[in-house]
C-alpha cells in the first residue's frame, strides 16, 4: 500500500488560467502544453471542454502551500 497517494491540485506555478491544466500534467507525469493542446483542440472540435474546464476548476482543490 502506498503511504503517500498521489492527489490532484491546481497548480499554484505552472498556470496560465486557473491551474487546472497543470495540475493534470503533473498528476499524470505529462507535458502540460500537451494538456492545454488537448483542451483547445476539444473546444474546437468537440465543443465540450469549456464547461468541463470550468466544472474542474471549481472542484480541484488549489495546491497547499
Amino acid at each position: 500500500m502506498d503511504d503517500n497517494p498521489k492527489k490532484l491540485y491546481r497548480s499554484r506555478i505552472d498556470r496560465k488560467i486557473g491551474g487546472v491544466c497543470g495540475g493534470l500534467a503533473q498528476y499524470f507525469g505529462i507535458d502540460a502544453t500537451l494538456v492545454r493542446l488537448l483542451f483547445v483542440l476539444g473546444l474546437i472540435f468537440v465543443g465540450g471542454t469549456l464547461l468541463a474546464y470550468l466544472i474542474l476548476l471549481i472542484v480541484i482543490p488549489e495546491e497547499p502551500l
